[in-house]
């Protein structure tokens, strides 16, 4: 195993935050906030910088935009935490910003889950493949369907330039599964749906967790995390049940909101970062947001009591 896989290997079954996106007034990226939320979360030890994943907008996000995310996100960084940049969109598209994040210094890359209505399974994978294959840097798969075969699985958990899955299906059992049937590989398995879903997924065998949460609130992920890896389960449940609300919000409008709670989370404690661009959810209605206020206030007073 080379040093930079290990070294990716081991932030993997740590936290993998992905930070919003900061806007202007003007709907343009606000580069400048950008840089100061990335030195907070780096500052914050936040194992793994995801740039521009999917709490950062890619997918509204134009090319261009997409590797100025990137730049920032090394450069503020500092190197105190290490960045996967995220691409995606068509095959040749993902090489291209990979390259570039590649060039730019990025520790690795993140591919999304190719989006296509008409792809087929096994060729989702492949997908995936042909990046790893291209780039010269380890490669994260984010997988976000249960419809890959074992075989898919084991073909990505055994590539030499994988360093692990992004499991992003509450389809435990099929998580348990590929996990047995990977135990020859040296790929980590990722929780890929945050805090909430992260102890089932340590029960069945994986490591680590994505989070959007870290942009607001990046020590209740540490505790989660340190109670996960100390096996103390009860402990785990106890602090995500603070967090729980923000989760299901997050869910709403078949996870439209995915974003705003974050955003608007960010709001609340100071840092105005913009909207969510369409088609997220906008803005939330007065009552979610009273919802939110009293999670935030929640957790902020045991923050300060801690």
């Amino acid at each position: 195993m080379t040093v930079a896989m290990d070294k990716i290997r081991k932030a993997l079954t740590g936290i993998s935050g992905v930070p919003v996106t900061p806007y202007k007034a003007d709907g343009s990226i606000d580069l400048a906030k950008l840089s100061a939320l990335i030195a907070r979360l780096a500052s914050a030890r936040v194992h793994n910088l995801m740039a521009a994943g999917n709490t950062g907008e890619f997918f509204t996000l134009t090319m261009d935009e997409v590797k100025a995310v990137h730049s920032a996100t090394i450069k503020a960084a500092d190197g105190k935490a290490l960045i996967s940049a995220a691409v995606g969109r068509s095959l040749t598209e993902a090489k291209a910003l990979a390259r570039h994040a590649i060039a730019e210094g990025t520790d690795a890359i993140m591919g999304h889950h190719p989006m296509d209505p008409f792809a087929g399974p096994s060729y989702q994978a492949k997908y995936f493949l042909e990046l790893a294959e291209a780039s010269t840097v380890p490669v994260i798969a984010y997988v976000r369907s249960d419809t890959f075969s074992v075989a898919d699985f084991r073909k990505l958990a055994l590539h030499q330039n994988i360093a692990g899955i992004k499991f992003a299906s509450g389809n435990l059992m099929l998580l348990a599964e590929v996990i047995r049937s990977t135990k020859d590989a040296p790929a980590i398995w990722v929780c890929g749906l945050a805090e909430g879903w992260a102890p089932a997924f340590y029960a069945m065998g994986a490591r680590g967790f994505t989070s959007g949460l870290v942009n607001v609130f990046p020590e209740r992920s540490h505790a989660i995390h340190q109670a996960l890896e100390a096996g103390d389960y009860a402990a785990a449940r106890a602090l995500i049940d603070d967090i729980a609300g923000f989760e299901a919000l997050r869910t709403k409008y078949l996870n439209g909101a995915n974003v705003t709670v974050v955003k608007e989370a960010l709001g609340m404690l100071g840092t105005d970062v913009g909207p969510v661009r369409l088609p997220g959810v906008e803005s939330l209605t007065d009552a979610e947001r009273a919802e939110l206020r009293a999670i935030v206030d929640n957790v902020s007073g045991k923050n300060r009591a801690a």
